[in-house]
């Protein structure tokens, strides 16, 4: 099942994607996409109302996508997930997970506009698959567990500020917290719509050149291994969202490329997933 949220920043209403490409208004049943509607989500049941009429179309042309979740309480960022871009970066394959933090301020729609924060000089690029969490989870024991909240899977760019997150001490969050830093979308795919998390094509284009193309086989730790992981140190509400890592074809690891610009066009999709596209601003 496909959910997304439509409408202007701040007054989007959340929508069901029918199979055939119809768009169901679930506005009079939820207030929004938010870890409220992700704890009681009940795919069966939606089915069953769109399905037998009692929702209402609406015509998704030129409406604005928003992130498909409502302001994440926390957005949890995993870093160096795959061997090829850990090795790009000329760092240490990890131990254990590396997690940072990103404010739910970064959170923007799919084809929203990304700034260049001021002062920024190597804003960058990383096609990531998003894990979308459903129930309330702290110290998980196992992968079941932790399979049993997730709510779904989304595409993120978690955009970051090199000269930010490297060259002005402190902790990788700095480089990581601009203002739509972490476009989302365009679609929340339930859980139970994605086979196997860890068989998905990503792929990224900057101004039409693939940049990355990789698969989420290549994680060095699972998505299940994650949302456990994570729940050791943190608890997990719904609604919250955590960015995988990125495979190589970052322009941290490419020196000979430039990297982002205002103007710059930034593509990404994930196999299932949907795709989304940013224009680069300058704040």
């Amino acid at each position: 099942m496909k959910l997304l949220r439509v409408g202007p920043p701040g007054a989007e209403r959340p929508v069901l994607l029918g199979e055939d490409g119809t768009a169901y208004d679930l506005s009079g049943r939820a207030r929004d996409l938010d870890g409220a509607f992700l704890s009681g989500l009940d795919t069966t049941e939606l089915a069953r109302e769109a399905a037998a009429g009692v929702l209402p179309v609406v015509d998704l042309d030129g409406l604005r996508v928003g992130a498909p979740v409502a302001r994440p309480g926390k957005v949890v960022g995993i870093g160096l997930n795959y061997r090829d871009h850990a090795a790009e970066a000329g760092a240490a394959i990890p131990d254990e997970p590396v997690i940072f933090l990103k404010p739910s301020s970064t959170v923007v729609g799919p084809y929203d506009e990304v700034l260049v924060p001021r002062g920024g000089e190597k804003t960058d690029y990383e096609a990531e698959l998003a894990i979308v969490i459903g129930r309330t989870a702290r110290y998980l024991d196992s992968h079941a567990e932790a399979a049993g909240v997730i709510a779904g899977y989304t595409i993120a760019n978690d955009v970051t500020e090199r000269a930010f997150q490297f060259e002005r001490g402190g902790q990788w969050d700095k480089g990581k917290s601009a203002e739509t830093f972490t476009p989302l979308g365009p679609w929340l795919v339930t859980a139970d719509e994605v086979a196997d998390p860890q068989a998905l094509a990503l792929r990224l284009w900057v101004n039409g050149e693939r940049r990355q193309h990789g698969n989420t086989a290549e994680m060095i730790f699972p998505v299940l291994e994650l949302v456990r992981y994570a729940s050791q140190f943190m608890v997990l509400e719904p609604g919250d969202v955590i960015v995988t890592g990125t495979p190589a074809g970052v322009t941290l690891g490419h020196p000979g490329k430039p990297f982002l610009a205002p103007g710059d066009v930034v593509e990404i999709e994930i196999d299932g997933l949907g795709r989304q596209r940013q224009v680069l601003g300058k704040a």
